[in-house]
């Protein structure tokens, strides 16, 4: 794993900073989490929340792999995982009904996966491994498409056309899941427009890409870092907690 790409100058494209994509992402969730916790599935508002929300986990899954790299200690990090998708499951599964597990254990999955890549030797185990946490992520939200994520923009690091390519992987593998999703589940759709559907929910993916290999410059906010730093973790248990709060509240009505 390389270290930080570097910012062409005068590169007027790159006008945000990593905190503001971090609360852009965090609006873009809290969109898609309002979809499914009121809205009816199906409907035309639901879809597009819901397809609106995927601009954030392909983006956390990149300031993963920029975090890793440059934070000075994995393990508190990785403690931090840990502890804040300890704190997020029972809000998870009370906003939603799931029995999966939520996005920070994903994140946590994927933490684990570039752990392997930068301390096992053996290609062989390492394939291994991290195998079997993508299989892991199974259980819980975003399942294998974001550490796939990971493991392609891990690889392709400082190189942003190789970063773009994984990110066109991302987004085929995700379109190609969604259109099969349609096909074969529930709704046994087979018309085009469940194709174009399908493959028109993955934008937020292209999207991510846009914004964090052509709009990002590489920099943090100037104020407030510590606040921006916890408010990521806080913010999902607790806003998932009182989605749950005001769900409880309108059936009361």
């Amino acid at each position: 794993m390389e270290g930080k790409m570097q910012t062409a100058a005068g590169d007027s494209m790159r006008i945000l900073n990593r905190d503001v994509i971090k609360y852009i992402a965090m609006f873009t969730m809290l969109l898609n989490h309002i979809a499914h916790v009121f809205l009816t599935r199906g409907t035309a508002v639901y879809e597009v929340l819901e397809d609106i929300g995927v601009f954030t986990a392909p983006v956390m899954c990149y300031f993963l792999v920029e975090g890793y790299l440059y934070t000075h200690s994995k393990v508190k990090y990785g403690l931090r995982l840990f502890l804040f998708a300890l704190l997020s499951q029972i809000p998870f599964q009370l906003a939603f009904g799931y029995k999966s597990l939520n996005m920070i254990f994903t994140l946590l999955c994927c933490f684990l996966i570039l752990t392997v890549i930068e301390n096992v030797s053996s290609p062989m185990l390492k394939a291994v491994l991290c195998v079997l946490l993508v299989l892991v992520t199974t259980l819980s939200d975003w399942a294998v498409i974001a550490p796939v994520t990971t493991i392609l923009l891990c690889y392709a690091w400082g190189d942003r056309k190789r970063m773009a390519s994984g990110y066109l992987v991302a987004y085929f593998l995700f379109s190609v899941l969604n259109v099969q999703n349609y096909m074969f589940g529930e709704k046994g759709d087979w018309t085009a427009y469940a194709v174009f559907h399908g493959f028109l929910s993955g934008a937020g993916i292209l999207a991510a890409a846009v914004t964090t290999l052509v709009l990002y410059n590489g920099e943090r906010a100037q104020k407030g870092r510590n606040f921006s730093k916890w408010f990521f973790y806080i913010f999902y248990p607790t806003h998932l907690f009182l989605l749950y709060m005001i769900k409880i509240g309108l059936h009361n009505i």
